[in-house]
């Protein structure tokens, strides 16, 4: 049986957004900015590999494996290119598949994106991955935030249902010791960063306790850098307005 990778599709438009959620997270953390974004593009909101409706798809603990699948999508669907967000790890994978396929990547937003430097808080995603309680999850939301944030119920919600399908947190306890080796995560490296063309923004928070800001400090001097006082690692839930708005800059940086 082939398992195919799932995207939600809303939307309509010449432009094509694709948004690639973090490590433990659906394509239901988008819904409120696929709903502001809907009305300028059509919007395409994945699992990634591991994850929700994709959860059966194989390799699911390699980020350049989730590019593989995410080009291969995108081709399949006959996209001439994509603007491509992603989250944490989703940010890791939305530059891998920018450079396993630039031509089909007209820009990168990319959230406190993983790949950027070794540093990682390990324990807080394993115990993240195991979270299968509202209380549980909402803990470890909390954990990810900075001190402002208050995690959306609809959050709780749409994690607390996809941790309910038989074999996901085994799949997510196994994907975070993957990309966690050591205490490490994987850095993608700047020389190849840096050959990047498309236009790049990249938002973190100040407070990220996931993945600490100053790794921005590492990127290419061509990526343009937001930092976001206060704001943790859920910048999803914690700046919507902020993603909303960086995403459509992008989109007015680049022809239709």
């Amino acid at each position: 049986m082939t398992v195919s990778l799932f995207a939600s599709d809303r939307g309509t438009g010449s432009r094509t957004i694709a948004l690639l959620h973090g490590f433990g997270a659906c394509h239901r953390v988008w819904d409120d900015i696929a709903a502001d974004l809907a009305g300028t593009a059509r919007i395409l909101a994945y699992d990634l590999p591991g994850h929700g409706a994709s959860l059966e798809i194989p390799d699911a603990g390699s980020p350049r494996k989730a590019a593989q699948a995410i080009a291969a999508d995108i081709a399949a669907r006959g996209l001439p290119h994509v603007h491509l967000v992603g989250h944490s790890m989703g940010g890791a994978v939305a530059m891998l598949t920018a450079l396993a396929a630039p031509g089909h990547v007209a820009s990168l937003t990319l959230l406190a994106p993983g790949g950027v430097g070794p540093e990682i808080d390990a324990p807080l995603l394993a115990r993240y991955a195991l979270a299968d309680s509202a209380e549980d999850l909402a803990a470890c939301l909390a954990a990810m935030s900075g001190p402002d944030a208050k995690s959306p119920a609809a959050t709780i919600e749409a994690l607390l249902a996809m941790r309910g399908v038989p074999g996901q947190t085994g799949r997510l306890a196994e994907i975070a010791a993957a990309i966690t080796r050591d205490g490490r995560q994987g850095v993608i490296p700047a020389d190849l960063l840096a050959s990047l063309a498309m236009p790049v923004q990249v938002l973190w928070g100040t407070d990220d306790p996931v993945l600490p800001a100053a790794q921005a400090d590492r990127l290419p001097a061509a990526f343009a850098v937001r930092r976001l006082p206060r704001a943790g690692h859920m910048l999803i839930e914690e700046a919507p307005q902020a993603v909303v708005e960086a995403i459509r800059s992008d989109l007015l940086q680049t022809a239709p």
